[in-house]
């Protein structure tokens, strides 16, 4: 199974604690792919912390393996400028330079960081793409906002299965980066990929957007909101793990957080 994040030095506690529940849910091999850049104000991932995750899911299939890619030169050339100061992290739309790395294979799973995983994975990976560019779940908020909003057909971009065959084929990642270096928008790689590409969707399950249920595969810990006794926007992260517990009521992952602790110093670069 081949897996994509994205990120830089900050995102390392999100990327582990994703791959460690990841590793409890699977045991098939595990092909992982990191892009990350220097722009700004934000240092890329370094080759320690590849090796340190390489050890760290070997000890769960030993023919398992991580792959750091720098794409600095690129994302400076290509640099968003006009979309740098909304509040979603640059680097998320590394994503769109997938298709110009050369080890990214005809397909590949893209995950946020904030992403953390339930159960087996391989009913989503193995969805037939056929002639669409990827596969996702519809986006909490964004669907009834946003898209045909009868079909709900605008997804959410933290879990998307890739098809690179077609994606290098059609030039939708291409297009999308010229979309966000041109127009000014909230959400903007989720924005281009959704206006510009032919999407699938999945169920509901492998991109939980809200409360865990029985069957959620993947629980995506994105910003939500209360409208009692005020209206309010809460955004609570896996690595925040007091509020996970205290706010969130959630416990399914303190196996990972056990795993965190243990190796804490590594993953902060301390």
């Amino acid at each position: 199974m081949d897996l994509l994040y994205c990120g830089d030095q900050f995102v390392r506690k999100g990327i582990f604690l994703s791959l460690s529940s990841i590793c409890r849910n699977t045991k098939k091999k595990l092909r992982v792919i990191i892009l990350t850049a220097n722009v700004t104000r934000h240092v890329a991932i370094d080759n320690s912390f590849r090796e340190f995750l390489e050890d760290y899911i070997k000890c769960f299939n030993d023919q398992s393996e991580v792959i750091l890619v720098d794409l600095s030169r690129e994302f400076e050339i290509n640099l968003p400028k006009i979309n740098l100061e909304t509040r979603f992290t640059p680097l998320c739309m590394l994503r769109l330079f997938s298709s110009k790395v050369d080890v990214i294979k005809d397909k590949i799973l893209y995950l946020d960081t904030d992403v953390m995983c339930l159960g087996d994975f391989s009913e989503f990976y193995d969805t037939e793409l056929g002639d669409v560019d990827l596969c996702g779940v519809s986006d909490r908020y964004g669907k009834w906002l946003f898209g045909n909003v009868f079909r709900h057909d605008y997804l959410n971009s933290g879990v998307l299965l890739l098809n690179m065959k077609r994606i290098r084929k059609d030039g939708l990642f291409t297009k999308c980066i010229e979309m966000c270096k041109s127009k000014k928008m909230f959400m903007p790689d989720q924005s281009a990929i959704n206006k510009l590409a032919i999407k699938k969707k999945a169920k509901r399950r492998f991109n939980e957007q809200g409360k865990i249920k029985k069957d959620t595969i993947f629980k995506h810990f994105t910003t939500f909101f209360r409208f009692i006794p005020w209206f309010k926007a809460i955004t609570i992260k896996p690595w925040d793990i007091d509020k996970v517990h205290e706010v969130l009521k959630i416990h399914e992952f303190d196996l990972d957080y056990k795993e965190y602790q243990k190796y804490k110093n590594i993953i902060e670069g301390e």
